[in-house]
């Protein structure tokens, strides 16, 4: 009976230790998998901002530019059409996640988050938009180009919607785990 609970204890605390990893994990399956349920008219809010942000936020801008750019490189090598890449996007996201100190208010926090990620889903769309537009372009195939402008703002918007409530929890939960990791090393 001992040594089935020092097992469950040591598979818990492996869980534990992990969870942001564990929860970065789940990006590249949420971006695949696309569930329509937490969309608006079949579009999606670019996911990966959603983690970067809190991430980025307690970590600082290394760390969200380490981690931009292995979500970028994830991202791209699990997508179709490999002639296009998110990294520039996430990266620079990253970076200037970093950059962003934890406020005080808590309704003020919550609608920052939206509006920092609407504008890092405008970048990374934007950025995204750019290498297909002048990859393709050719004077008679500028109107082709309209539903793409017109998914960056339904996917600015979403990402917008959902960052408040998600990045909050997320915010919350690496903070927490931040701060066990420091006792426990403390403690060492």
């Amino acid at each position: 009976m001992g040594k089935n609970f020092k097992g469950k204890n040591l598979m818990n605390n492996f869980f534990v230790k992990n969870i942001p990893m564990i929860l970065f994990i789940f990006i590249p399956i949420i971006f695949l998998w696309h569930p329509s349920w937490l969309g608006f008219f079949g579009f999606q809010p670019y996911w990966p901002l959603l983690w970067l942000l809190p991430w980025s936020i307690i970590n600082g801008s290394i760390n969200g530019l380490l981690f931009g750019l292995f979500m970028g490189l994830i991202l791209d090598s699990v997508t179709l059409d490999s002639n296009f890449t998110q990294i520039p996007g996430l990266v620079l996201c990253g970076v200037w996640f970093g950059t962003i100190k934890i406020h005080s208010g808590i309704l003020v926090g919550h609608f920052r988050y939206g509006l920092i990620c609407s504008i890092g889903s405008f970048l990374c769309g934007t950025l995204y938009f750019l290498q297909i537009l002048f990859k393709n372009f050719s004077d008679s195939t500028f109107l082709l180009f309209i539903p793409s402008v017109q998914n960056i703002l339904a996917e600015v918007f979403l990402t917008g919607l959902f960052a408040p409530l998600m990045c909050s929890q997320l915010l919350r939960i690496f903070k927490f785990f931040n701060y066990k990791n420091l006792i426990n090393y403390s403690r060492k």
